[in-house]
């Protein structure tokens, strides 16, 4: 998926707007979860709570996801993310091998710190770095790149995206069999993705880029050594050496007193939308129909059932749905990780290069008129790209499975 959704302040006038606008205003900037808790709000009709909804919460999960963001925060605080992108990309000097290196870079990074965070960090150093490098027409290519990048390449990781982390919870899955089962689907993405970003850029202008210069502010140590623990503390929790609840602890504890925004800035309302989404599906699991419906879906074919179903309805809900309906845990983590592309529904995350995309044109006042970010021309060019990789990505990935 994954679903970012941050809360924003509203603007100032928003009190004084009538309760409807007010309202718009809320479900339009989080509409993941207004979305969420509506479909949650509709099974409660036909489920009513009782006790069985106290077991449909998965707490494991939700505070691995916490303090992952958490820890991920920090280090973006601190420009720990934002330096190490820069010393890659200032190994290269023609604008070709910069864009490769953006790209590159997003996909490690989609690694460890999630595939939003990875674009949010990302994208506004891309846009920066390809208009200082005077070559503004790759930023379409890149940003497309990017958005596939992340959402593919985080697929190694069981804190890579957040679907990982939650079906490496619900199905105790191992390190090494997640390793195992995720390897064959990540080589052929990495690969593909390095390929369509060669090709992408063929057009790329010829010279050499010089460095970016000036001065740069160096990082703190200590906090930076206090985060790499941290982060190990979160990893820990994540693979069930340490109890999340004293990860939880550890990591709200120490960051209250190192930088609090990084508290602040966790996207509380993914939290949320989990918790829909566990009611949602635990409530739809208890229908017999929809039941026997999606257990004998699953298990003709749970590749394409869980990559299809993500096309519709985002990877992240349909990871958790659809875990209640299989055992099959090999196949919904592949299908699901696949589906982040395809439409721009497959991973929410998506959303987020579309939407720093359309404010280049504003970052940049002098690029209005550049033909090459028109939004229109992006979004054909995204959509198309995102198609083409879920077209050869998903036989491939069934033919494994």
């Amino acid at each position: 998926m994954h679903m970012r959704c941050t809360f924003r302040t509203p603007p100032a006038d928003a009190p004084s707007r009538p309760l409807p606008a007010r309202a718009a205003y809320v479900v339009r900037e989080h509409a993941v979860l207004a979305a969420s808790m509506a479909l949650a709000a509709a099974t409660m009709v036909a489920v009513p709570p009782d006790a069985q909804y106290l077991g449909y919460i998965d707490w494991r999960t939700l505070g691995c996801l916490f303090s992952v963001l958490a820890v991920a925060n920090a280090f973006r605080y601190i420009g720990a993310f934002d330096r190490a992108a820069r010393m890659a990309i200032d190994r290269f000097d023609s604008p070709r091998s910069i864009s490769l290196a953006l790209v590159a870079a997003t996909a490690v990074l989609s690694m460890v710190a999630t595939n939003d965070l990875a674009l949010v960090v990302m994208l506004p150093l891309s846009a920066a770095t390809l208009v200082k490098a005077g070559c503004p027409d790759l930023l379409p290519a890149t940003f497309a790149m990017q958005s596939i990048a992340a959402n593919l390449c985080g697929m190694i990781m069981p804190f890579g995206n957040p679907q990982n982390l939650y079906l490496y919870s619900f199905y105790s899955i191992g390190l090494f069999e997640f390793l195992r089962t995720m390897g064959p689907p990540f080589a052929a993405s990495a690969a593909l993705v390095a390929l369509a970003s060669w090709a992408l850029t063929t057009k790329a202008p010829a010279g050499k880029v010089e460095p970016e210069g000036g001065i740069r502010m160096p990082i703190d140590r200590r906090r930076f050594a206090a985060y790499v623990i941290l982060i190990a503390v979160a990893m820990l929790a994540v693979f069930r050496l340490v109890h999340v609840g004293v990860a939880v602890v550890v990591v709200t504890g120490v960051l209250a007193l190192t930088d609090r925004r990084a508290l602040k800035a966790v996207d509380y309302s993914l939290l949320l939308t989990f918790v829909c989404f566990f009611v949602f599906a635990g409530n739809l699991s208890r229908v017999p129909a929809l039941s026997d419906f999606a257990t004998s879906v699953m298990t003709s074919d749970g590749v394409f059932a869980a990559a299809g179903l993500s096309q519709f309805i985002s990877n992240v809900p349909a990871a958790v749905l659809l875990s209640h309906f299989t055992a099959d845990w090999q196949a919904l983590l592949v299908g699901t990780n696949i589906g982040g592309v395809g439409t721009v529904v497959g991973s929410l995350a998506s959303l987020i290069t579309i939407r720093h995309f359309a404010t280049i044109r504003k970052v940049f006042p002098g690029l209005r008129n550049d033909r090459a970010l028109d939004v229109g021309r992006f979004f054909g060019l995204f959509a198309a790209t995102n198609l083409a990789f879920f077209a050869v990505l998903l036989p491939l990935c069934v033919l494994y499975l």
